[in-house]
């Protein structure tokens, strides 16, 4: 289906949304802590230990530990055995402007001499081992209702496929995989072996959708006797938990100093319901398109020289230089200042399956949230202007 949206309508709606809302920025450094499972997700179950049980006793130990420290604020996805939606679980830490989202695991493996930890960030890992983890961790979508819908589409068995949706990791990669450095070396601490030499990326879903630095702990395997036993006793978990709230206060006094607020910005509710907002007006052009398709054809489209199509790369009230560095090596980038944002434009075509072309190498890159606009001698323009 060919999709131009008309960028100018599409701001003007967005602006016009948020210009009644005001977000104010909490006094407090907030942390979202996940325990994963719940409920009929049981996990991972060996010998009677039982992840989600664990997930929830050590996040509740971490979340003691941090409650008690000043300008620490906690919140949770679930504080008891409950199932909690995936996507549920990144609305709660957005909603509550979480400042990072910590989602916490036990690993298993059928080799029951596995035994290590691991720490994750969002990305879009080709690694066997790490596409597995993701697997496992995403196959839980399966028991939510309406699970293709819900997650547009998204085949838990088959990872790479978030390769082609909207994802947020850059914004807030390099922040992540500090935290989760932080939690990787307080397990080294206690003797603990890390598995990979490193923190790892995954697309994982739980983290998906989450608009602030985030990671996934796999704080052990319990299908290791050894090492599940001490998961499942009291005292491994305190020091888990120790570990774990001892790298999120160090995350915190280092990025933010050991009495400053986080800096104001743009807030996880915010980001969230600016996705939500854009997606709704893209939703109506994508309507108007069809109606449109019966009229236009794309080889008319092609052949209409008068229109131009680019790629929208990023939008920011940041000035960036328009050199190719800046931009994951694409050349050819231009860029125009309009509603108080620099919006920046890669390539420059005639032919509509050139510009899908370019959509596609600028995705391929990292610009997983580019789009194509359309101009006609020099204006931008419409559907309506199109057809007529």
């Amino acid at each position: 289906m060919l999709k131009i949206y008309n960028k100018t309508v599409v701001s003007t709606l967005l602006l016009l949304l948020f210009s009644t809302v005001v977000f104010s920025q909490s006094n407090s450094f907030k942390i979202t802590l996940d325990a994963g499972h719940g409920a009929h997700d049981y996990g991972a179950v060996y010998e009677g230990r039982i992840e989600k049980n664990i997930a929830l006793s050590i996040v509740l130990k971490v979340g003691k530990i941090l409650e008690a420290i000043p300008q620490m604020e906690v919140n949770y996805t679930r504080k008891t055995d409950v199932f909690i939606d995936l996507i549920e679980r990144a609305n709660i830490a957005n909603r509550f402007n979480a400042n990072i989202f910590v989602s916490i695991h036990c690993n298993a493996n059928r080799n029951v001499a596995a035994d290590g930890t691991e720490t994750y960030v969002m990305g879009l890992s080709k690694v066997a081992s790490n596409l597995e983890a993701a697997k496992k961790e995403n196959s839980v979508i399966t028991l939510e209702k309406d699970y293709k819908q819900k997650y547009e589409g998204f085949d838990p068995n088959s990872p790479e496929t978030m390769i082609g949706m909207t994802l947020m990791q850059e914004e807030y990669l390099d922040n992540s995989i500090a935290l989760a450095s932080k939690i990787e070396d307080g397990f080294a601490d206690l003797g603990k072996k890390i598995r990979g030499g490193g923190v790892k990326q995954a697309p994982f879903m739980v983290l998906h959708k989450a608009y602030m630095p985030r990671v996934l702990i796999e704080t052990g395997f319990i299908s290791n006797t050894v090492e599940g036993n001490r998961l499942n006793s009291e005292e491994g978990q305190n020091e888990v938990a120790t570990a774990i709230a001892g790298a999120i206060v160090s995350y915190k006094k280092e990025y933010f100093g050991a009495d400053d607020l986080p800096e104001a910005g743009e807030l996880p509710s915010q980001k969230a319901a600016e996705k939500e907002a854009e997606a709704k007006v893209i939703a109506v052009a994508d309507k108007a398109i069809t109606q449109a398709n019966g009229q236009l054809t794309k080889k008319n489209l092609a052949a209409n020289t008068e229109i131009i199509f680019k790629v929208q790369l990023v939008a920011t009230q940041k000035s960036i230089e328009v050199v190719s560095k800046n931009f994951k090596g694409l050349d050819n980038v231009s860029s125009v200042f309009e509603n108080n944002f620099y919006k920046y434009m890669y390539g420059e075509t005639t032919n509509y399956q050139e510009a899908k072309q370019l959509l596609q190498k600028a995705k391929s890159v990292g610009f997983n949230n580019a789009y194509l606009i359309a101009f006609r001698d020099g204006e931008k323009i419409n559907i309506q202007d199109i057809i007529k």
